[in-house]
């Protein structure tokens, strides 16, 4: 019974031991965790107006683009450019050999002097028909004198009346006569009217002949670049073929797509006449002349011209524009580090953080050439300092504590 005992003593005496070394130990001191407080970087709000950028992606085209074309059927006599070249106004740029335009100038030619003539020899028949039909007039008269004494034979039985018939008959047949080219003198009007339509239609004809010659000499009419060309010196060519393409330097335009956002912004400083302008990434400068026309859902092309475009400027190029948009007033630079999201600023307040909602307008040059953040907001007041240094914890009331400028990049480092 002893043996069966001891065991239970020993494992009671080990629990009171352990009781005994828990109710007189030291309590250990207690430990105090202070919150940590972020070092960050902060630019105090100072509210302005400012020309923010908007970055746009164009092309460039040729509204002003031009086809040469045949004027004539013909052979290509000379044709001294070259894809590409660049040529001034009053440069030759193709000719058709001459043996093939000159025929259609002289037979245009002949046909208005045939016409002519013709008209003249009508207007001398007109005053030969008039001088004869007065002639036979008188002649008419006397005959009828003549019938009427002949008459008064023939009651006298002086006469035969065959005698008076045959001059009866004579009679009869002048008057006919004198019908007829009346009849011929009355339709001058309408003979010399349709000559004349006929002169006039030949005119116009060798008019065009002749133009169709000097068109056969094309020369440029502005400064521009030669592309396109179809023929080469000795090619038959037929009217209306097209022969090559010029481009004029003057003419070209970017036209970029805007969001339906930035659309009615654009539109209404057109219509305030207010000078957008924008630049490409070689500092070129091109002016917004107007939107298009016709848009889709996606938003709407701007069109921009340029007074002195750059010598790359190809229709078919794509450049990238940084357009300046109208000024915005009591608006905000900030780095793009202290957006969170596109609307949401953190400012410091009591060294924690206090979110502020603001609105982002565009991009603008920052104080080193880089682009910062150009945002609006209603909450917005001067004196307030706003967070740079990104936080990816940052949310509204943590620990903070503002770090020099100069030494806020080395700071943010250690940032979460």
């Amino acid at each position: 019974m002893g043996k069966r005992l001891l065991p239970l003593l020993v494992v009671a005496l080990g629990i009171g031991m352990f009781v005994l070394l828990q109710v007189t130990r030291t309590p250990p001191p207690a430990v105090d965790v202070a919150e940590r407080a972020w070092p960050v970087s902060t630019v105090e709000v100072s509210l302005g107006t400012h020309h923010s950028h908007v970055s746009l992606y164009g092309e460039v085209v040729a509204p002003g683009r031009v086809t040469i074309t045949a004027p004539l059927p013909g052979r290509i006599a000379e044709r001294p450019v070259m894809e590409g070249s660049r040529v001034e106004a009053g440069d030759l740029l193709v000719a058709l050999d001459d043996e093939d335009i000159q025929p259609v100038v002289v037979q245009a030619e002949a046909e208005l002097a045939r016409i002519e003539a013709e008209l003249e020899a009508q207007h001398v028949r007109f005053a030969s028909d008039t001088e004869v039909l007065t002639r036979e007039n008188e002649l008419l008269a006397n005959a009828r004198q003549q019938v009427e004494r002949m008459r008064s034979l023939v009651r006298r039985n002086l006469a035969s009346r065959a005698e008076l018939d045959q001059y009866e008959n004579d009679i009869a047949r002048a008057e006919v006569t004198r019908l007829t080219r009346q009849g011929e003198l009355n339709q001058q009007p309408a003979r010399v009217a349709e000559l004349e339509a006929q002169r006039a239609a030949a005119r116009a004809q060798l008019n065009e002949a002749r133009r169709d010659a000097e068109r056969a000499r094309a020369h440029a009419e502005f400064a521009a670049i030669v592309t396109e060309l179809a023929v080469a010196p000795g090619d038959r060519v037929r009217e209306g073929d097209a022969l090559l393409d010029i481009i004029p330097l003057q003419g070209m335009e970017v036209r970029a797509r805007v969001s339906a956002d930035l659309e009615p912004e654009l539109l209404e400083a057109l219509a305030a006449s207010s000078a957008l302008v924008a630049h490409d990434s070689q500092g070129n400068r091109y002016r917004l002349r107007g939107m298009a026309g016709v848009g889709d859902p996606a938003g709407t092309e701007a069109i921009f011209t340029s007074d002195r475009p750059p010598l790359w400027l190809r229709p078919g190029k794509l450049v990238t524009l940084s357009l300046e948009r109208p000024a915005t007033e009591a608006s905000l630079a900030v780095p793009h580090d202290a957006l969170y999201g596109n609307d949401l600023l953190y400012i410091v307040e009591e060294s924690r953080l206090l979110p502020l909602p603001v609105t982002y307008v565009g991009e603008i040059p920052g104080p080193d050439g880089s682009p910062w953040a150009l945002v609006k907001g209603s909450e917005l007041v001067d004196g307030q300092r706003v967070v740079t240094t990104h936080l990816p914890n940052a949310v509204d009331g943590l620990a903070v504590e503002p770090v020099p400028v100069d030494s806020g990049a080395r700071e943010s480092e250690d940032a979460p």
